[in-house]
């Protein structure tokens, strides 16, 4: 099993594991979409504008969101097909739906240029190694049109916090505070968060980007280790 697939494992085995975490907010889904839709809603009131989701999964909660601000042409990418099945009904209310099975990186670095008005992730981007980060940030900047944005929404570590040391955390966290959870439900969160999340400090992501030629990182948001991020292309980058 390739990293890609393996970290995209916990949604095809179990969808209804994660769908309970939406459904209780255990990672402030509602309160990021608070952030997320004011921007989304200045793109609408600008004129038509399309979006790429990268790792949609269900698009449960961005779907609420679009339908207010709708994008004349949406992109979602996922490697979870149950996700994209069920994707497809969430954003069924929007006028153009195309979603694809399919690696982001893979499919981010072969978009045609200056395609989309916004890319937005959530709660993808983490699984990547560093390299792959990077090479993400420069795709994502090609596609983008002029005056687009990427939208990053994942978990984040401190600064000087070592990957080790945020795993200890944030299981502590999932242990205490994703009460709803049974123990064989927490033992499978912690399985899949050892073996394949690799966050990055926010220097980290703003330094990625900034090589890849955006004006820079803004933080719109930030509950605990999630965070909304925004990187505006730069019209001087490479």
């Amino acid at each position: 099993m390739t990293p890609a697939a393996a970290s995209a494992e916990i949604f095809r085995c179990s969808w209804s594991l994660y769908d309970t975490i939406v459904a209780h907010d255990y990672m402030a889904h509602r309160e990021i979409q608070e952030r997320v839709a004011p921007v989304l809603a200045g793109r609408a009131a600008q004129g038509p504008y399309t979006l790429l989701d990268l790792g949609c999964g269900n698009a449960r909660w961005l779907g609420d969101t679009l339908r207010l601000s709708p994008p004349a042409r949406y992109l979602g990418v996922d490697l979870s097909r149950a996700a994209l099945d069920e994707a497809a009904v969430h954003l069924r209310a929007l006028r153009s739906v195309r979603l694809l099975e399919q690696d982001l990186l893979a499919c981010v670095q072969g978009t045609a240029p200056a395609s989309f008005d916004v890319v937005y992730s959530g709660f993808a981007v983490h699984h990547l190694g560093a390299a792959d980060k990077q090479r993400l940030f420069e795709a994502v900047r090609a596609v983008l049109t002029p005056a687009g944005e990427f939208l990053l929404v994942d978990v984040v570590r401190e600064e000087g916090q070592s990957r080790e040391q945020y795993l200890e955390n944030y299981l502590a966290m999932v242990r205490s505070q994703w009460t709803s959870l049974g123990p064989e439900q927490y033992e499978e969160v912690a399985r899949h968060i050892t073996a394949h999340d690799f966050p990055e400090t926010q220097s980290a992501l703003e330094g990625m980007a900034r090589e890849a030629g955006f004006d820079g990182m803004a933080l719109l948001g930030r509950f605990g280790a999630h965070q909304v991020l925004r990187f505006a292309r730069s019209g001087s980058g490479k």
